[in-house]
């Protein structure tokens, strides 16, 4: 079998560069990667997810319980693997996600009691690596960066237009809670945590693309 990457962090952390940083130093390096990001917007496995962030199912992201947007979350996980990277992973290739089965303890871990989060990241593993059975990640790399400055780059992407931001993206309460599960899972799960931001700004872009290269064993070009 091949092996599962991931990066993970909140909207606007970078996980999109520095995924995309990382697959180019994996096939310079002659590794056999294969990218792939999630949600999959472009298949029609993504609709529940696309419906919940669009506020169809309600206008905040407490409106749909954190067991069943994280099972929408999962099925198009599910439908990615079986048509899409399954076989190369089987093949002994490197998939390199940015984002995965790790991103529902971050965005809808919030939704259950503090009490009850033990049970819920269980509850999460066993549905998504063992019951559907996607493959479990060799190593999570979360991105770490406050709130109130990932928000500023998010709104710099859209070019000030808050109303291009999904139901996750425009609620600061809720993301600001999504990043201290993050930290918990991050603690609880055993994920590689890079602090991506020093004296109030964001580090180097190439600084933390050569402390993720490092994280899995190479030097960065």
């Amino acid at each position: 079998m091949g092996k599962v990457i991931v990066i993970e962090g909140l909207d606007g952390s970078g996980k999109a560069t520095q995924t995309e940083r990382l697959y180019q130093t994996l096939k310079s390096k002659g590794v056999d990667v294969l990218r792939v990001s999630f949600p999959d917007y472009d298949s029609p496995s993504s609709a529940l997810v696309k419906m919940y962030l669009n506020g169809e199912f309600g206008s905040a992201p407490d409106d749909v319980n954190g067991y069943a947007a994280a099972s929408f979350y999962a099925v198009d996980r599910y439908a990615s693997y079986k048509k899409d990277w399954g076989r190369a992973y089987a093949d002994g290739a490197v998939i390199l996600c940015d984002r995965y089965a790790t991103s529902n303890a971050v965005y809808q871990m919030t939704k259950v009691d503090e009490a009850e989060r033990e049970e819920y990241l269980r509850w999460l593993e066993d549905l998504e690596y063992n019951r559907l059975g996607i493959p479990r990640p060799d190593l999570v790399i979360y991105l770490d960066v406050p709130t109130e400055i990932s928000q500023s780059l998010m709104s710099r992407r859209y070019d000030g237009d808050e109303s291009k931001k999904d139901l996750h993206e425009r609620n600061l309460s809720y993301l600001a809670k999504c990043s201290q599960s993050a930290r918990y899972s991050a603690q609880k799960l055993g994920w590689s945590v890079i602090s991506c931001v020093k004296d109030g700004k964001m580090r180097d872009i190439d600084d933390i693309s050569r402390e993720i290269a490092a994280m899995c064993g190479f030097a960065a070009e």
